[in-house]
């Protein structure tokens, strides 16, 4: 499997203040991204949620913050329940007046089982995308 990171940016005709809070509140994240039961832009803070291709194929997806530095950058780890493998997913905002620039970075792909088409590369940057170019986008816009 390729070992380079997924990288997706986006400009949003939003202040980074409203991104923000679109990334790290759990009430606004069920509109755009997944319905967490919790969640707390603190490291230490761990985290679940199920997604996945259907309703009849679904992952538990347990996650731990590794990293937040408000209105700048969001981190954490990703990984399956049940499954080999780590992940690290970065988010990364940068003032540009009235808008931001997020950047999402999704590394360590190549640690998950590479027979299981689910976790394929191509899935990760199709999922992605349509996470922030299409779902956050309509949600902030």
């Amino acid at each position: 499997m390729n070992n380079q990171p997924i990288v997706v940016e986006k400009t949003y005709d939003a202040p980074v203040a409203q991104v923000w809070t679109a990334i790290t509140d759990k009430d606004e994240m069920k509109e755009w991204y997944f319905d967490l039961e919790d969640f707390n832009a603190t490291p230490g803070f761990t985290f679940s949620f199920t997604g996945g291709p259907s309703p009849g194929k679904q992952y538990l997806h347990l996650c731990e913050v590794i990293e937040a530095i408000p209105q700048k950058k969001l981190s954490y780890s990703w990984r399956y329940d049940g499954y080999p493998g780590n992940s690290l997913v970065s988010f990364e905002l940068t003032s540009q007046g009235n808008k931001t620039l997020l950047r999402l970075t999704h590394e360590g792909l190549e640690s998950f089982p590479a027979d299981e088409k689910d976790f394929t590369k191509s899935n990760f940057e199709e999922g992605w995308d349509s996470i922030i170019n299409k779902s956050l986008a309509e949600y902030l816009e």
